[in-house]
């Protein structure tokens, strides 16, 4: 019997319940371990690989089991550079799932790149170094995978998203056609992907960048021109904010094997539909210092070298021109050294990473320890958290390895006390704004608290895919900012009907600060309301909530909305679509949703149903946008979101009022009542006792801003600028339950 009718036999005696629960884990869940199996039919399988490894061209696979799922007409094939050797016993993998099936995927996911662990005895600097991107940027999510071989356990991988068309759709709000340039140069020795401008000739960039969509070379020429010769109008031709971020998170991790470093090598630039080109940060398996090389040529390297890495590296160096735009304006500069301080702050300077990496050591250990192909033994893998390791071979990744902790600690102690991370920056305090509750299609009234500083902006949006709109505030007595130079600042700005995304920097004459401090990657949220809302809605609904509308049970989407007003409100003619461009895709019958009334619309395409409103189009639970017009196309509310977990809903806390968040769902009725609130489950932030009578305390590394309501919607408690811990007696709050708002997570408190 052949190996795909041997796993086959295997899977119809397996219970479905457990291969239902196997697959339900996501393919990139950071705790715990995916299971790939692939089945070739040729017992020469790697000798072929090998062959075509040098072709670029798939090996057809008989099956390839994704968590207990099983796909035919797979290709796979080896990957890599320096990773990748004909005697390795374990190489680097890429599995294409849509080989053969154009629309074939698994969790979304057309493609499964898996790396072998070549470059890093400790086998976490990629999927750490991604974790900690992720806070600060859009990048690829990272885990670990174990790999079978026609039914033999071959390894250990780490597991990384593909920077594709989907990853662009995805994450940065670009149109899959739109340009991607994977930014990786031939020949590493001959300048590197560094963002110069060569000419106007598109051949002349063909030998340090690849062109991964269908576009032209177009795109590329005008941002390097502009990088190189018309430096302030380079917002609107690249998203800085991305491009500081990733400079600073190369410089704070060592990460060297990237544009900071020698070869100015492994990241992507992808336009996005605001005809910006987004830089993406790729590669990350010698972050850490795993990769020594400072500059080219013999010589650097050292331990020191790295630790002692300049915050300014590359400053005043023509062949690196995106650094030095960055540090030759002044602005950039310090949102740069700010991006740099909150890396430091949020992740060594508290030993968050060293926490981590002993977690993620402890997850595949096992793993690791039963490698028959690991490249490094098990003694080198558990000293490489914290020690140094000899390793064999030279280059780069050869040689003394350093110890990700012995090294960092060391790295996080001397940039705590360089000159660029101490100087003061402006301190920002107090958020409000006026009216209290923001109505649509009005003005609402920014006001900040801040001291020390000589220039602040409010940056400000209706829409993920948008840019920010930076407007200035005054601190001079003319934009309801109180008296003049009280350090009070403000600004007004004209709203729609979605909630307001926005942030606020501030600098002096020697640093720059913004709040929320993950900016322009986080941000603050200001509710828009008017009389009717989108107050809740669950795109996944498989076990939930039936809809028995049709004669028999079905489990259908639903969204619900709210009249917050004082009359009741006839929906005939209105309109729900979930495309901004086709807002009366489809309208409502004649229905009235009385004053504190719910309504709920089910979204199943179902035009047999004998009651209840249904609509004729379905919402994705990967993501997708709704919106709700009057008849004549006026929007008065929307909502986006991205990939939501089944059978929870996404609502507004304070009910009608707040900010949407994950929670049990509150099927028709006041979302108040929910009983928990879904909470990362890699958070820092901790609220204890629950339930409590006189005191809470609250530890979180830092919060911007705490807020807690109660489920009226009364305001409670607002707090500032919140580091380590804050201890809060609540002996006189009445008893009940209560929303506590982090910054952008959400718990739920009971007072007894």
């Amino acid at each position: 019997m052949n190996c795909y009718l041997m796993r086959l036999t295997g899977l119809i005696l397996t219970s479905f319940s457990v291969i239902a629960n196997i697959n339900a884990q996501s393919i990139f869940d950071m705790d715990n371990i995916s299971n790939i199996e692939i089945y070739f039919s040729q017992n020469n399988w790697n000798e072929l690989m090998i062959d075509n490894y040098y072709i670029e061209e798939y090996l057809l696979a008989d099956s390839v089991i994704f968590n207990g799922m099983m796909k035919d007409s797979v290709g796979v094939k080896y990957k890599g550079n320096s990773t990748f050797s004909e005697s390795n016993d374990k190489n680097p993998l890429n599995i294409s799932i849509d080989y053969i099936k154009s629309n074939q995927d698994y969790q979304g996911h057309e493609t499964i790149k898996l790396s072998n662990g070549q470059k890093d005895p400790s086998f976490l600097r990629e999927a750490l170094s991604y974790e900690i991107a992720r806070k600060y940027m859009q990048a690829p999510r990272s885990n670990y995978a174990k790999v079978y071989i026609n039914g033999s356990y071959h390894g250990l991988y780490t597991n990384s998203e593909s920077v594709n068309s989907d990853f662009q759709n995805n994450y940065l709000y670009s149109d899959k056609d739109n340009t991607r340039i994977k930014c990786n140069p031939q020949n590493v020795f001959n300048g590197g992907s560094s963002l110069e401008y060569l000419g106007a000739d598109s051949s002349l960039y063909y030998d340090f960048y690849e062109m991964k969509s269908d576009a032209s070379w177009q795109d590329l020429i005008d941002l390097t021109n502009t990088i190189q010769n018309s430096a302030n109008n380079i917002e609107n031709s690249m998203d800085i904010d991305r491009a500081i971020w990733m400079s600073a998170f190369n410089n704070v991790l060592v990460n060297l094997d990237s544009y900071s470093g020698p070869f100015r090598q492994n990241y992507y630039l992808i336009k996005d539909d605001n005809n910006r080109m987004n830089t993406v940060i790729w590669d990350l398996n010698e972050c850490l210092g795993g990769f020594k090389m400072v500059n080219q040529g013999p010589g650097g390297g050292s331990q020191t070298d790295l630790t002692e890495l300049d915050p300014m590296l590359r400053e005043g160096d023509d062949d690196w021109p995106l650094l030095n735009l960055i540090y030759s304006n002044s602005t950039y500069r310090k949102m740069y050294v700010a991006h740099m301080r909150t890396i430091l702050n949020e992740n060594f300077a508290n030993d968050w990473y060293a926490e981590r990496g002993l977690e993620l050591q402890n997850l595949i250990k096992a793993g690791v320890q039963a490698d028959p192909n690991t490249p490094y033994n098990y003694d080198d893998f558990i000293a490489n958290l914290n020690n140094n390791v000899e390793v064999g071979g030279g280059g780069p990744g050869g040689g003394n390895v350093n110890g990700i902790i012995n090294l960092m600690n060391a790295r996080s102690e001397f940039l705590s006390t360089h000159v660029e991370l101490t100087k003061t920056p402006p301190t920002i305090s107090t958020i409000s704004t006026t009216p209290s509750v923001v109505s649509s299609y009005s003005t609402a009234n920014l006001i900040v608290n801040v001291e020390d500083a000589s220039y602040v902006y409010l940056a400000y949006r209706f829409r993920p895919q948008d840019r920010f709109v930076k407007v200035q505030m005054f601190d001079d007595a003319n934009h309801n900012d109180g008296a003049a130079n009280d350090g009070t600042y403000g600004v007004s700005v004209d709203v729609d009907a979605l909630d307001m995304q926005y942030y606020i920097y501030a600098e002096n004459s020697e640093a720059g600060i913004f709040s929320p401090e993950r900016a322009e990657h986080e941000y603050h949220n200001l509710p828009i309301v008017g009389s009717l809302v989108i107050n809740e809605f669950m795109a996944s609904n498989t076990s939930s909530v039936q809809d028995t509308s049709s004669g028999f049970v079905q489990y259908d989407d639903w969204v619900e909305l709210y009249n917050r007003g004082d009359i009741a409100i006839n929906l005939g003619g209105y309109h729900l679509s979930d495309n901004e461009n086709v807002l009366d895709k489809w309208t409502f019958p004649d229905v009235e949703i009385q004053a504190d009334e719910y309504l709920i619309v089910w979204l199943d395409k179902d035009d047999a149903a004998s009651s209840g409103i249904h609509t004729s189009f379905r919402l994705a639970a990967d993501g997708e946008e709704l919106f709700l017009s009057t008849a004549n196309n006026f929007i008065i509310d929307a909502l986006f979101y991205n990939s939501l977990p089944s059978d929870l809903g996404y609502a507004r806390l304070p009910n009608g009022k707040g900010p949407f968040v994950v929670q049990t769902h509150t099927f028709n009725a006041n979302n108040g009542l929910g009983t928990s609130i879904v909470e990362n489950i890699n958070s820092q932030l901790h609220l204890y006792p629950n339930p409590t009578s006189d005191n809470l305390t609250i530890q979180i590394p830092y919060a911007q801003r705490i807020k807690a309501y109660d489920l009226l919607g009364r305001e409670h408690l607002n707090l500032s600028h919140i580091r380590g811990s804050a201890n809060v007696n609540i002996s006189s709050w009445p008893k009940g339950i209560y929303i506590f708002l982090i910054d952008n997570e959400s718990r739920k408190i009971t007072i007894q």
